[in-house]
Formats: structure tokens, sequence, C-alpha cells
């Protein structure tokens, strides 16, 4: 009788397990890829690993998006780390379902911090929601109360000193539109010259402190270099051309380019594919962002302003892998041009495009880059950073008018 029962019990139990092994988790109705098998031996038997939901302009950008999946990869290369990626159309769902699935670090690259924050239609925000899971929101710090206080210990922000390196990107604008016709081949540039080629665009995915503190670092190194020359310029913006419609784009920086602008600068997702493109076309240049895309059209990309998210996803999964998430949560952590998160390209690409005539004129120009660096390293120059709430002041921009801000 004995046996009869201990054999049902061991018959019992081996279904159930066959029963749960056969289970997978996919749940977070959004396109998804879970790729790598953890072998993390120090998580809990609920913790399935790392997810990151990406921006709106998906995991294959070739820049911000795909940088963060690249520090995944790495983290699952060295660590043997399970990780997930979510091209989301519902940011709060995506985040409720994947921390409710057992992920115990989600990165979350969307600019949609509400729920998360705050939490929507009188529920309670999904950080208070799951306490033990580790929230990373990037370009913002919504986790801060008015008296400056953090409202959840288990969110981290991550902020990229990219007004400094867009500030950097001005300021090489104005040396290299004031010296275009000293620098480059007249048979390979349509250049805008004078008084009605001093004007520059900027194209933003959308108005927020994630989008204008490019924009505003940018405004600001434009008249900078502007102000020791003597000369103004006209700084035209776009703060509403989403992230997906490369040919929308197209149109919009060819506005600009009519009008005399000799350099766009888009920080929009694809949208700048499509300023990339029109910018070859009427031979004029244009300005990347994220990754290094000086190469998308050799000789007429100027530079790229990276923003490297790979190094935060790695060392953020870092402290994950060693138990350490303490030591950040609720924390802001920032990433300055030292860390190489950020800056500006090597500008390999376009100095092909530089005559040898004018070799000391770009020499010169990228030795003043790197005083300009120093400067602002040694706190000589301010950049005006919307990320960590700082507010823009146009007015003291004496040499940029600023017809759309």
């Amino acid at each position: 009788m004995k046996k009869k029962s201990l054999s049902l019990l061991l018959a019992l139990v081996m279904l159930v397990s066959m029963a749960f092994t056969g289970c997978t988790t996919n749940n977070n109705g959004a396109n998804s890829t879970n790729t790598g098998t953890s072998t993390d031996t120090t998580k809990g038997k609920d913790d399935l690993g790392i997810a990151l939901i990406t921006s709106a302009a998906g995991a294959n950008d070739k820049g911000y998006n795909q940088s963060a999946i690249e520090g995944l990869k790495k983290v699952k290369d060295e660590f043997g780390i399970n990780y997930k990626v979510v091209e989301a159309t519902d940011v709060p769902g995506s985040l409720t379902q994947l921390a409710s699935a057992g992920y115990k670090l989600i990165f979350s690259l969307e600019y949609n911090f509400d729920a998360l924050i705050n939490g929507v239609g009188g529920s309670k925000s999904i950080a208070e929601q799951y306490p033990d899971t580790t929230f990373v929101v990037f370009n913002d710090n919504p986790n801060v109360k008015e008296d400056g206080s953090v409202k959840h210990k288990n969110v981290v922000s991550v902020l990229f000193d990219v007004h400094e390196a867009s500030f950097l990107a001005g300021a090489l604008s104005t040396l290299v539109n004031e010296n275009a016709s000293a620098l480059f081949n007249s048979a390979d540039y349509a250049f805008t010259t004078g008084a009605a080629g001093r004007k520059v665009g900027f194209l933003g995915g959308s108005k927020s402190n994630g989008i204008t503190v490019f924009g505003y670092g940018f405004a600001e190194g434009i008249n900078y270099v502007a102000k020791e020359l003597g000369v103004k310029y006209t700084f035209y913006s776009d703060y509403n051309a989403g992230f997906s419609d490369s040919a929308a784009g197209a149109t919009k920086a060819n506005t600009y380019y009519t009008d005399g602008a000799n350099i766009v600068y888009a920080v929009a997702g694809a949208v700048g594919d499509g300023v990339d493109a029109k910018a070859k076309e009427v031979k004029k240049l244009s300005i990347e962002v994220d990754a290094n895309k000086d190469s998308n059209q050799p000789g007429y990309v100027l530079t790229s302003v990276l923003k490297n998210t790979e190094v935060p996803v790695y060392e953020i999964s870092k402290n994950y892998k060693e138990n350490t998430l303490d030591q950040i949560n609720g924390k802001v952590l920032s990433y300055n041009l030292a860390s190489g998160a950020t800056g500006i390209t090597d500008l390999s690409v376009i100095e092909s495009k530089i005559a040898a005539s004018g070799k000391a004129k770009w020499d010169e120009i990228k030795a003043k880059l790197d005083t300009i660096a120093d400067k602002i390293a040694s706190g000589e120059i301010k950049v005006t950073n919307a990320q960590a709430g700082e507010a823009f002041d146009k007015a003291k921009l004496e040499n940029l008018n600023m017809p759309n801000d």
C-alpha cells in the first residue's frame, strides 16, 4: 500500500514539473525579442534577468536604442545574463507586465515617465507597485519631489551631458560656416555665403527635456563663437519632427537649406536619415546624433553628437550582476564628456573632404574646439542643462535670433 502511494506521489510531482517546464513568459503585449539564457546562480528563481523597452525609434535605429542593446549583448557575453528587448507601443503596460513577470532590472528608453513615477487614473505608480524591481529612465530626472527629495528609491535616472557635446557641435558649426570657402572645394558644395548663410536649423523629435537639452546647448555653442567673431545668426527650430518619418525630415530640412541655412542638426531618430540625404542632395551639411553616423552620407554629415547608451546600460547591469543596485537606486547618474558616453566624433570623415589649401584652417578649428572643451570641463563655460531642470534664457544669446523658440 505504501509503495503504491509513493509511486502515485512521484508521478504527480513529475506531471506538475513537466507542466511548468513547458511554460514561457511572453505576455508583454508588444513586439519583443528574448535573448540569452541566464547562468547567474546568484539570482532568485523568480528573477528573469534584465529587460529593455526601446524608444519609439525602435531597436534598429542605428543609434540610441541600438547602442543600448549592444550594451545588453556585452552583458550576456560577459556575465551570461538573460535579457529581453521590447519595442513597446504601450510603455506603462509593458513596464507593468515585465515587472510582474519577474524582471528585476528594467531599462526604459522612451520619454514616458508619468505612470512609472506618479501613477495615472488614480492607480499607484508602477515603481510603488513593484518595489523590488529597479527601473532605469533616461534623459530626464522625473523621480524628484518639489523639495528635491527622491520619490522612489527603486528608480535610477540616467543623464548624458549632451548639452555640452551639442555646444561643441554648435561652436563647430559656426567655425565651419564662417570658413567654408577656405575649407572645402567649391565644386563639392553649394553653401550660401555671407550674411544670407548665417542660419542654422534644428529638428527635435519632441518638446521634452530629453530633446531640448540638445537644441539649447547647440544654440549656445553657435552664439558663443558668433559673439567672438562679431557676427549674428538665425536659429530655426522645430520640436515636433517625430522620430520615424525620414521623408518629412528631408522636406523640413529643405525649407531651412533653401532659406540659406548651411547646417541642420536633427535629434529625431530616423528623421535624421532624411536630413542627411537632403544635405547630400543640396550639397550642404547635417549633424547627426546618438551614434557615430558620419558615414551615413560621407562628406555631408559634419559630425555626430554621441549619446552612447551602451555605457550606462553595461555599468548598471554590472551592478545588477554584483547585487549592488542598492548603491545606485534613487540616484541620478550623469555621464560627461570624460566618460566616453557623450561628445562629438573625431571628424575624420568630414576631414577627408577638406581641401589641401584648407588644412591649416581646419587644424586651427580643431584646436579651438579642444580649447572650448577644456573650458567646459573646467566650468569656465556653463551650458544650460534642460535635463536637470535648468531654465534656458534665449535673451542672453545676443548674437542669435531664435524666431521659433
